[in-house]
Parts: C-alpha cells; sequence; structure tokens
C-alpha cells in the first residue's frame, strides 16, 4: 500500500479505521466507521477518540499488531453504542487489526470492523431455544417417568408392536409373552374383557384421548390398579398406532373406594333405626365390594362370659348372585375352639383362607354346608363393639375364582362399622331396650283367670310395621267376693319408659279395684289422683275397667267405667251389636280433679260377648273413629256364635289393621239361658 491514499477505503461497506505511531494517533475514518460510532477528531489518540469501546486487551493488540506485524482477528466483540433513540445499546463486531505501510514510510495500524449484532442476538436466540427445548424435554421426561409406570406403543387395535422394557419389569412377562394381545394375560381376568371392548370401541371411533382403568398382575403376584392413558398417531387421516402410559393409582382407587363406601355406608343407615334392617343395609354394602357374602350374628346378652358353645342369630344375609342362600333369623353354634369365638372373646378380627369346600374346623352345621355349596375359601370374622361388649359379629366369605379377603380389604370391613358405629349403638341399645319392654308386656299380658259360669279370652298383636314397644294392656281377675274384674287400656308412649309406667297402672288397677268396693269410676278416680302423685311427668293414660257380677237370677250385670278410650261393645247371641256408651269420662293423667267420674250398668243377656279393646283394631289415619267402630260393630255381629277363641282370632285376622298399632283385646262370653241348636243367625 505504500504511497496509495487513504482515500480508496472511502466506499467500503465496512468500518474503517488507520492508526499511526506508539500512541495509535487516528489518521483515518472512513464513512461507514462514522456511521457506525460517531465522528473522531483526527489526530486523537484511539485511546481517547474511543474511549468508551475500547477495552484493554484491545489496545494491547494495537501495541502487538505495530511491534510484530502480525494480525489480530476477534469475532463477536460487543461495545455499548449510543442509540437513535438516546442511551446506549450493546452491539457485536467482527474485526481485524493488520499492520500497514503508511505514505512517507511511516507505518501504522488498520482495523476492519463489520457489524454482527443482528445475527449474533439471532443465534444467541437459537441457542437459548436450543437449551430450553432440551430442559423441557428432560422436564417432561421426568414427569413422564415420575407418574408413569410403563410407556408403550400400539398397533390400531391395541396390540403391542414394540419392545416395552417397561412392562417386562412391571409384570415379569417376556416381550414374547407380552407381544399383540399377550399383555392381556397380565390384565385380571374379570377386566379383560371390558379392557379389550374398549380397544374395539377407539379403534373405530378413534378418540383424541382413551383412558382406561384395570388392574395387572404386578410381579408379585398382587393385583394393582392402573390407569392407562393413550393418544392416536395419525397419518393422512388414519390411525398408524396408538402411544400411552399406564399409572400405577393402586392408593388413589382405594382411597376412592374407602370414601365411596363409607359414604354408602352412612347413606344406608342414616334413616333405620331397627336394628335387623341396618344390618341388612350394611351386609349390601359390603357385598360384592369387598366379599361375596356377608352374614351378620347378633349375640346374646353377656355372650362374653358363655365358655361352650356360643348360640347367636342370623339377622342380615347378603350374597352374590348365583350364590345359595341361608335363611335369616336362624340360630348358629359356634363351638368354644373355633375362630367365631376366638374373634369375640379377643375383641379382634380373625382371617381364615381354605381349600374350596373344606370349611374351618369349628364352623356352624347349617354354615358348613353353604361353604361347601357356595365353594367359599376364605372368611373375616369381625366382631362389633358396642357400649363396651360384643353385640354382633359380621362374617365375610368370598367364593369361587375371588382371591382371598385381605387384610386392607376386612380392614375396610371395620371402618364401615366404626364409620357406623353411633348408628348401630343406638340400635342394638333400642333392641335390648325394646327386648326388656316386651318380656315386661309379655309378662303382664297373662292368660285370663279361669271363672266359672263365664268365658274368657285375651289376645295381644303386636305392630309388624313399628319398631317401638306399645303400651297396650289388658287384665282381668277375681275379687274376694267372686265378682270378676276386667280392664283395658293403653299407655302414652312407645318405649320401656311407656311399658315401665303401663305395669305400675296395671298394678295400682289392681290394687285400688282390690282396696274397697267402689263403682269402677270412683277406682278410676282414685287412680287418676294416684297417677298425678306418682308420675312427675304428665302421661295420659286410657282405660276401661268393668265388675261382672252375678245376680241372685243367675244373670250377669256389668257396672263400667270408661277413661278416653273406645267403648266396649256388646255383641247379643243373635248377632246384634251395640257400643255401651253411658259412662264415659276423660282421659288419666289430665290433672282435672274437680269433674265428677260417672259409672254405668249394663245386663249382659245370655250367650252375650262383652269386647274391650285398644285403639290399634279401629284405627286409620285421615278416617273418622265412627267409621272404624261402625266397621268393628258389624264384622263382630258376623262372629257372634263362633267360639269365643275363634271370635277373637276373627277379629284379629278379618279386621283391615293399619299395622302401625299394637292390637290388645279381651273378651267376656256369658253363658245361654238353655243349649241352643245352631245359631240364630247362621
Amino acid at each position: 500500500m505504500n504511497g496509495l491514499p487513504l482515500e480508496v477505503f472511502d466506499p467500503a461497506p465496512v468500518g474503517v479505521l488507520v492508526t499511526t505511531g506508539k500512541d495509535h494517533r487516528l489518521v483515518y475514518l472512513n464513512d461507514a466507521m462514522r456511521a457506525m460510532f460517531g465522528d473522531r477528531l483526527i489526530g486523537m489518540p484511539v485511546r481517547e477518540a474511543f474511549s468508551n469501546l475500547l477495552q484493554q486487551d484491545s489496545l494491547l493488540s494495537f501495541d502487538r499488531v505495530l511491534e510484530t506485524g502480525e494480525a489480530v482477528r476477534r469475532e463477536h466483540a460487543s461495545a455499548r453504542v449510543a442509540a437513535p433513540s438516546g442511551g446506549s445499546q450493546e452491539r457485536f463486531f467482527h474485526y481485524s487489526l493488520s499492520k500497514i505501510p503508511l505514505p512517507g514510510g511511516a507505518s501504522g495500524v488498520l482495523q476492519m470492523i463489520v457489524e454482527v449484532t443482528e445475527q449474533f442476538v439471532a443465534t444467541r436466540r437459537m441457542r437459548t431455544l436450543a437449551r430450553e427445548q432440551r430442559r423441557l424435554l428432560r422436564r417432561y421426561q421426568s414427569l413422564l417417568w415420575v407418574n408413569a409406570h410403563t410407556v408403550w406403543a400400539s398397533d390400531p387395535n391395541g396390540r403391542f408392536r414394540e419392545v416395552s422394557p417397561d412392562w417386562r419389569r412391571l409384570t415379569g412377562q417376556t416381550r414374547e409373552e407380552y407381544r399383540g394381545y399377550g399383555w392381556l394375560q397380565a390384565v385380571h381376568p374379570e377386566d379383560r374383557a371390558p379392557t379389550l371392548s374398549t380397544w374395539v370401541w377407539a379403534a373405530e371411533e378413534v378418540p383424541a384421548l382413551l383412558e382406561l382403568v384395570f388392574r395387572v398382575r404386578v410381579l408379585d403376584g398382587t393385583y394393582r390398579h392402573f390407569r392407562m392413558r393413550a393418544v392416536p398417531v395419525c397419518k393422512e387421516g388414519a390411525v398408524v398406532e396408538w402411544v400411552g402410559a399406564a399409572t400405577d393409582i393402586e392408593q388413589e382407587w382405594q382411597e376412592e373406594r374407602r370414601r365411596k363406601l363409607l359414604d354408602r355406608a352412612a347413606v344406608a343407615v342414616a334413616d333405620i333405626t331397627d336394628l335387623e334392617e341396618m344390618c341388612q343395609a350394611l351386609a349390601d354394602v359390603i357385598v360384592l365390594e369387598l366379599a361375596d357374602a356377608c352374614h351378620i350374628h347378633l349375640l346374646p346378652e353377656l355372650a362374653g362370659g358363655l365358655s361352650d358353645v356360643l348360640v347367636t342369630e342370623r339377622i342380615a344375609i347378603a350374597a352374590r348372585p348365583g350364590l345359595p342362600g341361608l335363611p335369616r333369623r336362624q340360630k348358629a353354634h359356634h363351638p368354644a375352639d373355633g375362630e367365631f369365638m376366638r374373634a369375640v372373646r379377643q375383641r379382634r378380627p380373625g382371617y381364615l383362607s381354605f381349600p374350596p369346600g373344606h370349611p374351618p374346623p369349628g364352623s356352624d352345621a347349617r354354615a358348613g354346608e353353604w361353604m361347601i355349596e357356595a365353594k367359599a375359601h376364605s372368611l373375616a370374622i369381625i366382631p362389633v363393639v358396642a357400649h363396651g361388649e360384643v353385640a354382633a359379629v359380621v362374617v365375610a366369605a368370598t367364593c369361587g375364582n375371588r382371591p382371598p379377603i385381605d387384610p386392607a380389604d376386612a380392614d375396610l370391613m371395620g371402618q364401615i362399622l366404626d364409620h357406623t358405629h353411633d348408628a348401630l349403638g343406638k340400635a342394638l341399645r333400642f333392641r335390648r331396650t325394646q327386648r326388656v319392654a316386651l318380656a315386661l308386656q309379655h309378662s303382664l299380658l297373662a292368660e285370663p283367670p279361669h271363672v266359672p259360669g263365664l268365658e274368657l279370652a285375651a289376645r295381644y298383636q303386636a305392630s309388624p310395621a313399628a319398631a317401638e314397644i306399645g303400651g297396650d294392656w289388658y287384665d282381668a281377675f277375681v275379687l274376694p267376693g267372686g265378682a270378676v274384674e276386667v280392664a283395658i287400656g293403653d299407655v302414652a308412649g312407645h318405649d320401656l319408659a311407656a311399658a315401665i309406667w303401663m305395669s305400675q297402672v296395671r298394678n295400682m288397677v289392681r290394687a285400688l279395684a282390690v282396696d274397697r268396693n267402689e263403682p269402677p269410676g270412683e277406682i278410676l278416680h282414685r287412680l287418676d289422683t294416684a297417677l298425678e302423685t306418682l308420675n312427675s311427668e304428665t302421661t295420659t293414660v286410657t282405660c276401661v275397667l268393668g265388675r261382672l257380677e252375678e245376680g241372685a237370677d243367675g244373670g250377669w250385670r256389668l257396672t263400667y267405667a270408661v277413661a278416653g278410650h273406645p267403648p266396649p261393645l256388646l255383641v247379643t247371641h243373635d248377632g246384634a251389636g251395640h257400643f255401651l256408651l253411658e259412662a264415659d269420662n276423660l282421659l288419666l293423667g289430665l290433672l282435672l280433679q274437680d269433674l265428677p267420674w260417672t259409672s254405668a250398668v249394663e245386663p249382659l243377656p245370655p250367650g252375650s260377648t262383652l269386647l274391650l279393646y285398644t285403639d290399634g283394631l279401629i284405627e286409620h289415619r285421615e278416617e273418622n273413629l265412627d267409621r272404624g267402630l261402625d266397621r268393628l260393630r258389624r264384622y263382630a255381629e258376623t262372629l257372634a256364635c263362633e267360639p269365643l277363641g275363634r271370635f277373637c282370632d276373627g277379629l284379629l285376622a278379618g279386621m283391615p289393621v293399619t299395622g302401625e298399632d299394637d292390637v290388645a283385646l279381651i273378651a267376656l262370653r256369658v253363658p245361654p239361658s238353655a243349649p241352643t241348636e245352631g245359631c240364630p243367625i247362621a
């Protein structure tokens, strides 16, 4: 270049500057350089002209090039340059430094510089995108492996066609075993058909996402629930393959099932108070979900003190379709050395597995026959503890091809019983209260006494619809003078307290009737006074009290009083009936002492029948009581010539009772004046 003017660089498309001397003073800048960095004064040292751009290593490069003559190249050098909008921005350059001769024999340094900001930024962006893509891909793969236990690919119909090491590690199947539809052999037998059916549907409908839940046999031989999700891979509108992943959701599935079963059990017993209905509802919840059959046994009171055979009552039975049944309310006998008795004594669940058709030793005979017929092979025996003692026992069984009951399912049965503990406890307590009340009630409803010259018969029919104990009662006894006292009544309430109060009322009637020879109205008056004194709570009582006496002429008469009770019915031998309405008084227990109490006398014709009864025989909801009374009268007239026992049974069988209340009745028949042939109303 010796002798060439520097102006030859003016049209160059790259920036050019030339320096001279050891302090590198500017001797030339072309237009491109000025456009990039602005104008600079010729003659200024480069370190001063570009003080905001040059770094120390760049100045050293100027020195080295000038001294050695070796060229220097730098790529992607950065500098902060004034921006058109104000401020500065980082820009990137490629540049080179070369030693050149200058006119007059001097030497200088030539710097050529090219801006590559756009290319550099684009390259950096691509590198950043590539790094982010790799990071996201690693994240996706990590999440996939965290949530999925096996990833696979299949043909359009769901047949495995590629190697799946994950499936092999999960199930133990070899490649030859799981290829095609072989993978279905690791699926639970009950889930294979619906799983394959779903694949057939998916091959035709091609959903955007296919999701299935089924059980898979894993390496230890147990089955676990997996959720499979798959998506179709399409080419030119046709499915070429499915890719998907299967995730172990056993814990999630078990928790969801637990929640659903507990909710079902709570709903099942929510509106039930009867113990047997409640137990049947719980057995229905257990069957199919947790077992093939469920029997619930009620223990007798003080069962824990038994040392020999324990006798229970089977009060609830549920079984899947196809299994034999067992009758409810059947007694079962459990020997002292059996698993049933062991569970009762230890108050802990018991588990038994045995060959199908071979019940364990110590089984109840009838239950053993059932286990043989049902091909049962495992049992869970779970005691139900209420109020500090074992009150019932749940026996669940699996049969046939179903796996044995595992501890987790048995534990879930226990949770179901715990979840309904309060309701079961109340039902058990109520049942025991009911039994005490029934025993008390039956002890009071004894057979009427034998009275020469009279026939007496009594009947009691408990309500089949109501679980409560009624306060109905009747009584008949012979007074010291030979007269016969008959009574019937009803105490308000349907619980043990009502039954106890009924027994007290009945005994007070006896004591007051024997105490002195008074008309029945006066006896009821004194009874009302006694009720006010002895009963701290206001409890109303209805009653009919009558005294039958034989006159000197051999005829019988009835002196009676009615306190808020349906009136006595008198039916003559020729079939004419009428109600005795002459001695009506208010309910007992209303505390109205100032009102008079009346009695009335009614002669009893030969062969006539006197009927005392409670309102369960005549009452119907939303029906006037007169209709029920008229119905009773007409029906009793048709039975006038029947023997007294058939007369009572006929009323219970023929009257359209609602079943919502108990029915008590006592009937008395006066002998005819002379033997008769046939019946006048026949």
